[in-house]
Parts: C-alpha cells; structure tokens; sequence
C-alpha cells in the first residue's frame, strides 16, 4: 500500500496585489498553503525578484564584486535601471534614493522626484522606489516621488509607523502601493496594516516588508517572522496579514565584513565573488521558504540562482 502524506488544511490565503503596469505588471500572492507546497494547495503567482539600482554612485559603501558588474552605470540610474532588464532580466527594479539621506547628500525631494519619474518612463518592468529609512525626509520624498510618478503604479517604503500618513495619503491619491515596514515584529506588521486600513489603503496597495537580516546576522529572526506571518495568515485566518511580503535582501547580505573582505585580506574563507554571491543566494532561497514573495537583490548571478530554484519548485 503506496504511502499517502495528510494534507494540511488552510483556512486563508494570500491576497493578491498588482504592480506595475502593462504586459510587464506583475502579481504577487494568491497562494493557499504553505511556501511551494503545491501538493496542498496552489501558487498561482511564483515570487519575483527585484535588482537593486541607487539614484548615486555608491562607491566604497559596496563590495568591489558588486561594483564591478555595474561600473560601467554607477553614475547613471536610468541606464543602471535598463540593464538591470535588458541584460540581466529583472523582473523589477527597486530605485534606492541613497542621495536624499540627511546625514549625507541630503538631496531635496524635488530632484529625487525626477530621478524616480526618469526611471520610471525607462523600463516597462514594475518600479519599487525605496527611501533611506530616515522617517521624516523619507516622508516629503516619497510623496514628491508619488506625484511626480503618477500613472505608474510604483511600490513606494519603507513606509513606517511614524510617517505612514503622508506616505499612504500620497499612494492614495495618485494610486501606487505602499510597503509597510517594521522591525521584526509579526504584531506590529499587524498593527501597520491596521492602521493603513483604517486610513483608507485597500490591501490589494500593500506589501509587507518585515525587515531582513543576512544570512548569519539575523535570518533566524528573518525566517522566524515571515515564517509566523504565513502560519497566522493561512492557518489562523488572520486577514490583516494575508498580504504578499517583500524581503530587501541586497543591502543586508553585502553590508558585512564576509562579503567586504578580499581574497588576500581572508583567503581562508575562499573566492569573494564566490561566497558573496552564495550568500546572497541562500538568504533569498531561505526566505522564499519561509514565504517571502518579492526579493530585492543586488547581484544578477545570485539573482539567477533563486530563479533557478523558484523555477524548479514551481515546475
């Protein structure tokens, strides 16, 4: 007699949210089980994966393999924004405006604004545009970028418990998504949602963004919370968290010194390149399995990777 696993029953699913627009819009969510467990339920929509472009040169804040791949339009983010699709075929770019932090360039929400409006009309893939999560300046910023972006459907964050206002009134009303985020924490992305609920935000404008830690600085506490966030939706019938999430993974994985340091500065931990890239790659693999259904990620080879494997599980 064959062996027959017990299916688990769920009594939710995950909302739907659209973003972008045209032939290229994309749909996130619809699942009703378990991350890839399509012997218990169905996937209607695989997760995706954003590259990450910055509306300045990042110079020495990224790791030279990074830098390397994209030397040629660090200094331009519409051209950076186009390869990311021509060549590397994303299927999102999340614009960071690194310029606007005001303990750096502090540049004004009116140039950010352009720069995110000038991206915007270079691709036909979904735009995420991403502050620096300084929660006043990121609060004038995105709503400039709102207006100035309207008609696009962007995703804008990281929206925040104490900017959520002005940054949802402004995707309300020229009618782009929201990315709601707080700090690991499944009862406050809860509460943020509520709160964007009640501010008139409809859930198909809201992704989750529960902040993200790297593989070995925090993907326990990563994994754990998308992994509640997914049991509470599809299990306890928690409506206020059946929404599609969003993992910014580039920044967090190559950040740290084991991505940073060069061949001849720790040849014991092999290749740079190489164990960048792999690190990137497992943090996005292992938060796709705890449920994650949009990844931002900086390198297109580790980019390519979690394609690979979403392709293979989604079979």
């Amino acid at each position: 007699m064959a062996f027959e696993i017990p299916p688990q029953k769920y009594s939710g699913s995950i909302k739907t949210v659209t973003i972008g627009k045209g032939d290229k819009a994309l749909t996130l969510g619809g699942e009703t089980s378990y991350p890839f467990y399509l012997f218990e339920g169905v996937m209607p929509n695989k997760p995706r994966i954003a590259l990450e472009v910055w509306d300045k040169n990042p110079g020495e804040d990224w790791a030279a393999p990074v830098l390397e791949v994209y030397k040629d339009v660090l200094d331009d983010p519409v051209a950076w924004a186009q390869k990311c699709v021509n060549e590397f075929g994303a299927d999102a770019v999340a614009l960071v405006l690194a310029s606007t932090d005001p303990n750096g360039d502090d540049a004004s929400p009116e140039s950010a604004a352009q720069t995110a409006k000038k991206v915007a009309e270079a691709i036909d893939v979904p735009l995420i545009i991403y502050g620096t999560s300084a929660m006043d300046k990121d609060a004038e910023v995105l709503a400039a970028v709102a207006e100035a972006c309207e008609g696009h459907n962007v995703i804008l964050g990281p929206l925040q418990d104490k900017n959520y206002k002005k940054i949802g009134a402004a995707a309300l009303g020229y009618q782009h998504t929201v990315v709601a985020n707080t700090p690991i924490d499944v009862n406050l992305a809860k509460q943020l949602n509520i709160l964007l609920g009640n501010l008139g935000v409809p859930d198909t404008r809201i992704l989750v963004d529960p902040t993200t830690g790297g593989l070995g600085y925090g993907m326990e506490y990563s994994y754990s919370v998308v992994e509640r966030d997914r049991m509470a939706a599809l299990t306890q019938e928690d409506e206020k968290l059946q929404l599609p999430i969003l993992n910014y993974i580039g920044h967090e994985v190559w950040k740290v010194k084991e991505c940073k340091l060069t061949n001849d500065q720790a040849p014991e931990l092999g290749d740079q390149v190489k164990r960048g890239i792999l690190m990137e790659a497992i943090t996005g693999v292992s938060l796709l399995l705890a449920g994650s259904d949009l990844l931002i990620m900086r390198h297109p080879e580790a980019a390519k990777l979690v394609k690979g494997m979403i392709d293979e599980l989604t079979a």
